[in-house]
C-alpha cells in the first residue's frame, strides 16, 4: 500500500472541497468531515444552516458506544434550532442514475446485490431495482433520528467507531465519513448508561466549534486531498488489499469486504 501511493501520480489526488468539509473543534483536536451532497442534499442543508447559526458551539460529545458510535448534540434537548427544520425528508437511498461515477468491488455483499465506490464514499446498491444508498463503514458519519424517519435533521451525529453496522443501511441518512480525527473519537471513555451515554454532564466531552471550511479563513482550513476512488492506483489498492503478498502472509484472502478497503487522506504535498 505505501508502494503503491508513493507512486501515485498527483492527477490521481483530489483535495477537498471546501463547501462539504466541516471541522469540528475538541480540546483534545480537530476532527475533519467530508459530505457527501450526491447522496444527501437536503440533510447538507439543513446542517449548514445549523452549523452557520452555530449550533454545535458550546454543545457535547453525549454517547460513546464501545464497538459501535460516539454522538453528538444537544444533551439536554432544550436548545432551540434556529432557521433550520425540525424535519427533513430522510435520504435513505437515491436512484442509480446514469452520472454516478460507480467503481465496483468485485467481492460482492452479503448486504446489497453490488458494493463500490463513489466519489471516495463506500456505498451499496441494486442497480435492477436502480437504488444506491452509502454504507455504515467505519467512520461513517450518520444522522440521528427517532422512529418517525424524518425525525433526522442534522442536530445529533454520529460515528461508527466499530466494527461496521450495515443493518444501519437505509434505515439512517448516512451524510459523509471522517477523513481526519477518527482516532480522536473512538479513543473516548465509554459510556457507562445504557447505550453508552455519560451518566453526568462532568462526562461529557466539549465541543469548541463546528465550522464549513469555506466559512474559514484559507489559513484555518486544512489542506488534504484523498485518493480518487476512479483512479488507476486505487484499483491497484485494492488488490494489494485483497491479495496480500507481503512476506508476513502466507495465504491471502483473495477477496476483501466493502468497510476493508482504505480510503486514504493526506495533507496536500508542500510542492503543490
Amino acid at each position: 500500500m505505501t508502494e503503491i501511493l508513493a507512486a501515485s501520480r498527483a492527477d490521481e489526488w483530489r483535495r477537498l472541497d471546501p463547501s462539504r468539509t466541516v471541522l469540528m473543534d475538541l480540546d483534545r483536536g480537530q476532527v475533519v468531515l467530508e459530505l457527501a451532497p450526491t447522496f444527501a442534499p437536503e440533510l447538507l442543508r439543513n446542517l449548514r444552516t445549523l452549523v452557520r447559526g452555530g449550533w454545535f458551539d458550546g454543545l457535547s460529545i453525549n454517547r460513546v458506544q464501545d464497538n459501535f458510535v460516539t454522538q453528538w448534540g444537544d444533551a439536554e434537548g432544550d436548545r432551540p434550532l434556529g432557521a433550520a427544520a425540525v424535519r427533513v425528508t430522510p435520504e435513505f437511498e437515491r436512484d442509480w442514475s446514469a452520472e454516478l461515477r460507480f467503481t465496483p468491488l468485485p467481492d460482492g455483499d452479503v448486504f446489497a446485490p453490488q458494493v463500490g465506490f463513489v466519489d471516495g464514499f463506500p456505498v451499496a446498491g441494486d442497480r435492477a431495482a436502480g437504488r444506491i444508498w452509502m454504507a455504515h463503514c467505519y467512520g461513517a458519519v450518520g444522522v440521528g433520528r427517532d422512529s418517525p424517519a424524518d425525525s433526522g435533521n442534522g442536530s445529533e451525529l454520529y460515528v461508527v467507531i466499530g466494527h461496521a453496522p450495515r443493518q444501519l443501511d437505509r434505515n439512517i441518512t448516512v451524510v459523509g465519513r471522517v477523513v481526519m480525527g477518527t482516532d480522536l473519537l473512538a479513543a473516548l471513555p465509554r459510556g457507562t448508561q445504557a447505550l453508552g451515554f455519560y451518566a453526568t454532564a462532568a462526562e461529557r466531552v466539549p465541543i469548541r466549534r463546528v465550522r464549513f471550511a469555506d466559512d474559514l479563513p484559507p489559513d484555518e482550513r486544512p489542506e488534504l486531498e484523498a485518493l480518487r476512488t476512479d483512479s488507476a492506483s486505487f484499483s491497484a489498492l485494492v488488490e494489494a488489499r485483497r491479495n496480500r503478498r507481503d512476506d508476513w502472509y502466507k495465504r491471502p484472502a483473495g477477496r476483501i469486504d466493502l468497510c476493508s478497503v482504505p480510503l486514504p487522506v493526506r495533507k496536500v504535498p508542500a510542492a503543490r
